[in-house]
C-alpha cells in the first residue's frame, strides 16, 4: 500500500512516517518546503506522480491565537489547502484522512461530544478547520475525518515538554483547571490512523487517548510520572487557576472531551487511557 503524508515534518507527521516505514509501507511525506498545499496544480502534480492508495492530511495552520488576527492565512491553509489535497487525492482514487480538532465544537457542553453532534466553532482556527471538514466531505468519496485533541509527541513543541521545562525552572506554576480534555500521544493516534486506512469504514471519528483531565490535572500527572520514571526533580509549586486569569486572543473550549462512538460502532479497539500514553512518551524521551 502506498501512503502520502502532508505535514510530514510536524509532530504527528514525523511519528506517522516512522510507523509507516517501520511496517513496510511505501510512503512519501511532504512538508511545506516540498509541497505548497495552497497551490492546487502543484498538489495534483505531486500526489498524481506518486499515485498513493491513501493520503493522510496532517498539514494545518495550528497557531490558534495568530489565526484570530490573520484570518486569511488560517482559511488559506485549513480550507483552501484541504480542498486542494482532497481534489488531488480524489483524482488518483486515494482514500483521504483529514486530521481535525475538538475546536469544531463550542466547548460549552457538559457531556463528551460525539461525532454526530452539531459543530459550532468559536475561534477562527476552529471555523477554518470545520471549513476543511466541509470541503473534504463534499469533494472526497472515500474520506475519514479524524478529530483529535491536546496532541503531544517526541517531535516539536508541546504542553508536556513545556511543563517539564518550567517545572524545573519556576518557583510557582499556575495551570488552568477549568478546561477539560483528553491528552493524545502522537504514537497512539498514528497507530489508529494506520488501522483506519486499511479499511473502508469511512466517516467521522473522534480519536484521542481515552479518559479525561483538566490541564492542571495533566500537569500533576506529568510531574508525578516524570519524577518516578525519569528521576526529575521539580521546584515549581503547582496551583490551579481559572481561564480568565490568562486571557488569550482565541477562546478555548471549556469541554474538549470527545466520545469515541465511531471507534466502538465500527469495531475498532478504543485508544488506551491518556496516562498510559504519557508514561510511554516519557520513557521515549528518556
Amino acid at each position: 500500500m502506498k501512503v502520502f503524508v502532508t505535514g510530514s515534518g510536524g509532530q504527528l507527521g514525523q511519528d506517522l512516517m516512522l510507523l509507516l516505514q517501520g511496517q513496510g509501507y511505501e510512503v512519501l511525506g511532504c512538508d511545506r518546503q516540498e509541497m505548497d498545499i495552497t497551490d492546487l496544480d502543484y498538489c495534483q502534480k505531486v500526489i498524481g506522480a506518486f499515485a498513493p492508495n491513501a493520503v493522510i492530511h496532517c498539514a494545518a495552520h495550528t497557531a490558534v491565537d495568530d489565526a484570530e488576527s490573520d484570518v486569511d492565512a488560517a482559511y488559506l491553509i485549513n480550507a483552501t489547502g484541504s480542498r486542494n489535497v482532497a481534489l488531488a487525492a480524489e483524482k488518483v482514487g486515494a482514500k483521504l484522512v483529514y486530521i481535525s480538532t475538538d475546536y469544531v465544537f463550542d466547548g460549552m457542553g457538559v457531556q463528551p461530544y460525539h461525532e454526530y453532534d452539531n459543530t459550532d466553532p468559536k475561534s477562527i482556527y476552529g471555523k477554518s478547520k470545520r471549513a476543511g471538514e466541509n470541503l473534504v466531505q463534499t469533494l472526497s468519496s472515500k474520506f475519514f475525518i479524524v478529530r483529535t485533541s491536546w496532541v503531544y509527541g517526541k517531535y516539536g513543541n508541546n504542553f508536556v515538554k513545556t511543563m517539564l521545562k518550567l517545572g524545573q525552572e519556576k518557583p510557582l506554576l499556575q495551570v488552568v483547571d477549568d478546561q477539560k480534555g483528553s491528552p493524545t500521544y502522537t504514537v497512539d493516534l498514528a497507530r489508529f490512523l494506520l488501522e483506519l486506512i486499511q479499511t473502508e469504514k469511512y466517516g467521522v471519528y473522534h480519536a484521542s487517548n481515552s479518559e479525561a483531565c483538566t490541564w492542571y490535572e495533566f500537569t500533576q500527572a506529568i510531574f508525578a510520572e516524570a519524577e518516578e520514571l525519569l528521576g526529575l526533580k521539580f521546584t515549581a509549586k503547582l496551583e490551579p487557576c481559572a481561564t480568565e486569569q490568562f486571557p488569550r486572543p482565541a477562546p478555548r473550549p471549556r469541554n474538549s472531551v470527545m466520545e469515541h462512538l465511531a471507534i466502538r460502532t465500527n469495531g475498532f479497539q478504543d485508544i488506551r487511557p491518556w496516562r498510559e500514553g504519557l508514561r510511554d512518551f516519557l520513557l521515549e524521551l528518556k
